[in-house]
């Protein structure tokens, strides 16, 4: 049996878990459209993530998937907090905001409880992936033994390796070039391998079907990563412009306006890639300090953003983006996703 068989799927076209970004609404005209919808909901409380997984069901009876952040949770070393706050005060001060004197963790690991996999059980998905590492193996064997599919991010052939001997179904490739943030297990590491690379490297030595991801916004290149051993391309960024995402206009207009990426992990504390602003030029210096670990850095990067929105600046929001994002197109999801399927066709 393929893997679009296994899936219930027409097009080896998956829709990027994009926390913040996806919603109920583009899940389902992806998945209606032949595609794998998805949703992203690693920074959802349990009910909020319940709400949107059962708004999805009543747009689409077609299979999607649901994500999860899958990272080793760690303490707060206070120490580096109060350095790195006391390092971003000016940039509070000139929006007239008083920075945070704690920072919190403001979004769990599906390793921290089973919250999740019992929402993930009782709701059935056809599909669920996680990123910055595997479940727990009781985990795994629950989504395994209710008939959900398991895929999981890697950004190296280590990681790939460890994904296979855990039982997970299927590895999602993810490349250098993707946006958002960085499948990495150890975040003091990055191996940054190029999509197309990765693809063949994790071909070569493992067994499970690829997904590859990073990069590709339209079917010519996609087609290519599948003539490269790729059962399937994931693409986000090229889905963010369609109305029925969750961007602001804001994130719209920069996504236009200033089509370039770099990788940071002073938003959230974990390296990710977005459109160069504020984080990129005035915040990664030589001189920065060390970041406060993810997700507490996220939780003062979210409020340096509120209170630079306020006064009608963006530039401190997480407009996440990968490379090849001055290629992005304005159209609805349906249309995009025939439009990748027809520029795929029409690749040799």
């Amino acid at each position: 049996m393929t893997l679009l068989e296994q899936l219930d799927i027409k097009h080896p076209i998956f829709l990027a878990p994009m926390a913040g970004v996806s919603t109920p609404q583009l899940a389902a005209e992806v998945s209606n459209q032949g595609g794998l919808g998805s949703l992203g909901l690693g920074a959802s409380s349990v009910e909020a993530a319940r709400q949107q997984i059962l708004e999805t069901q009543v747009l689409t009876h077609h299979p999607f998937q649901v994500n999860f952040f899958c990272h080793q949770s760690s303490a707060l070393d206070h120490d580096v907090a109060k350095q790195w706050i006391e390092y971003l005060i000016p940039q509070f001060e000139k929006y007239n905001a008083a920075p945070p004197t704690e920072l919190e963790c403001i979004y769990p690991s599906f390793l921290d409880h089973d919250d999740y996999l019992n929402l993930v059980l009782e709701t059935k998905p056809k599909a669920v992936s996680f990123h910055f590492g595997i479940p727990h193996p009781h985990q795994i064997q629950a989504l395994k033994k209710a008939g959900i599919m398991t895929m999981v991010s890697a950004t190296n052939l280590a990681e790939a390796l460890k994904i296979e001997a855990a039982g997970i179904d299927i590895i999602i490739a993810q490349g250098i070039e993707a946006g958002g943030h960085r499948g990495i297990f150890n975040e003091t590491f990055d191996s940054a391998v190029k999509t197309s690379d990765l693809v063949q490297l994790l071909k070569k030595h493992c067994h499970l079907p690829i997904i590859a991801a990073g990069g590709l916004m339209n079917g010519h290149q996609a087609q290519q990563l599948i003539q490269l051993g790729a059962e399937a391309v994931q693409l986000g960024t090229a889905f963010v412009q369609c109305k029925s995402s969750n961007a602001n206009a804001a994130y719209r207009k920069a996504l236009f306006n200033t089509p370039i990426t770099q990788i940071t992990e002073s938003i959230s504390g974990r390296p990710a890639r977005g459109l160069i602003n504020h984080w990129h030029t005035q915040i990664d210096r030589p001189e920065r300090p060390d970041v406060a670990t993810y997700p507490y850095s996220y939780d003062l990067g979210k409020q340096l953003n509120a209170a630079a929105s306020a006064q009608g600046d963006f530039g401190f929001a997480a407009f996440w983006a990968g490379t090849n994002v001055a290629q992005i197109r304005e159209m609805e999801a349906a249309d995009l996703v025939n439009q990748l399927v027809l520029e795929m066709s029409q690749t040799q």
